[in-house]
């Protein structure tokens, strides 16, 4: 496979390391986002753009070989009370990246998906995984154009966000001595660092993993409340702990793997 590879939601937690670890592995690496990355390097190209602009992505696509998709509407909590917003970024905008990679003889479509795609949990950003993975599918069986679907868990690191968990129960423990959990601790989950991720993102870019869906977390369950442990003992200060719990709350309370067909196996 020839070696160009454009980065969708470049300049974002994921994608960022993503286009990084491609570089370290010598791809020819384009990042398309609608802000600049602060992280890019020299020898990386930048788009600023709009994954709902079709004719800039079709120019984006042209001479590239294989597209990393992180872009759209991330934030889970955002997700839940605004549906048309979830429509527009995470499957019009997916539809036309589609689109102009089987206009542009795309080799491989990688698409981050979630842990959440098959669970009941997970509201709006949930139900736009699951329609924008039968779309892929789809577009497999329609076009010809191969994937790889990567269902991520809990991931943390360098470049997060405020709406990262880990992050932002780091930032109310150091500011206010007090972080504030929406559920009761006793939710599990499998924390990955972003730089793991992105070398197993990476990874995927073998034959085997072709049309296939992988999950992508960490080795070792943990409960919510033994993580804030952690960071309790990491910051050496004496953080007291909230948990609540809201009505319609779409956080899991289980890693929410689901054993269907279609689940795949764990990279690891």
């Amino acid at each position: 496979m020839s070696k160009n590879a454009i980065v969708f939601g470049g300049s974002g937690f994921l994608g960022s390391h993503v286009a990084d670890n491609l570089s370290e592995h010598g791809y020819n690496v384009t990042l398309f986002d609608i802000q600049p990355s602060p992280y890019i390097r020299p020898d990386q190209t930048m788009i600023v753009g709009d994954i709902l602009n079709s004719d800039k992505v079709n120019n984006a696509l042209k001479n590239q070989n294989v597209v990393f998709h992180f872009a759209g509407l991330s934030d889970l909590d955002k997700g839940t009370d605004q549906p048309l917003e979830v429509v527009n970024q995470n499957i019009l905008g997916t539809i036309n990246l589609l689109n102009g990679a089987v206009k542009n003889n795309i080799k491989r479509f990688v698409f981050a998906s979630t842990i959440y795609v098959y669970s009941r949990l997970g509201g709006f950003y949930r139900c736009s995984k699951q329609a924008t993975e039968l779309f892929i599918e789809e577009f497999k069986n329609r076009y010809g154009l191969d994937y790889t679907v990567l269902r991520y868990g809990s991931l943390y690191g360098t470049r997060a966000n405020d709406s990262n968990g880990i992050r932002r129960y780091l930032l109310q423990g150091l500011r206010d001595g007090k972080i504030t959990y929406p559920g009761t601790g006793d939710e599990m989950r499998e924390y990955i660092n972003v730089k793991d991720a992105a070398r197993l993102t990476t990874d995927i870019l073998s034959p085997e993993y072709k049309n296939q869906h992988i999950v992508v977390t960490g080795h070792h369950p943990m409960k919510t409340r033994d993580m804030l442990e952690m960071i309790k003992e990491m910051l050496k200060k004496d953080i007291t702990f909230e948990f609540s719990i809201t009505p319609h709350d779409s956080h899991y309370n289980l890693t929410p793997y689901s054993f269907t067909p279609k689940i795949g196996s764990k990279l690891v």
